[in-house]
């Protein structure tokens, strides 16, 4: 078995700004149409004031970072868990992240730190994953 070429305090990360689409988008694949995240009217009389994101929008978009950037292309989701902080809302430009916690060296594994900041710096998720990493050859 070849060694994992990461190390802990590696880091990666994406930024997407929350659009009226990816909620529309993420409640029809997810089937969840909380008026939270899909009436404005009924958001608006909420605490929150407005629709907010779905806490799992926020979760695949920690996905897109593990699949695509850190461990990347074969990394296979083992378990992840997210606390929710704050509310994120349409036209919240989102920083979702992941670093590198440890590195097994019996298994192709990775635990890594999770998480999104807001546009202000404020953390709005957090928390931990653990991958699979299995690279294609040649791929």
């Amino acid at each position: 078995m070849r060694p994992v070429p990461f190390s802990p305090g590696q880091r990666a990360e994406l930024r997407r700004t929350v659009t009226e689409a990816d909620l529309v988008n993420f409640a029809g694949v997810s089937g969840d149409f909380n008026p939270l995240h899909t009436d404005a009217v009924y958001a608006a009389k909420t605490r929150f004031g407005q629709r907010i994101a779905h806490g799992l929008l926020l979760g695949s978009w920690v996905s897109a970072v593990l699949g695509t950037r850190l461990p990347g292309p074969g990394a296979i989701l083992m378990s992840c868990s997210l606390r929710f902080l704050r509310p994120t809302r349409i036209g919240d430009t989102v920083t979702a992240w992941a670093e590198v916690a440890a590195v097994r060296n019996d298994r192709p594994v990775v635990t890594l730190r999770v998480g999104c900041t807001n546009h202000h710096g404020e953390v709005v998720a957090e928390g931990e994953a653990v991958c699979y990493w299995e690279p294609v050859e040649g791929g």
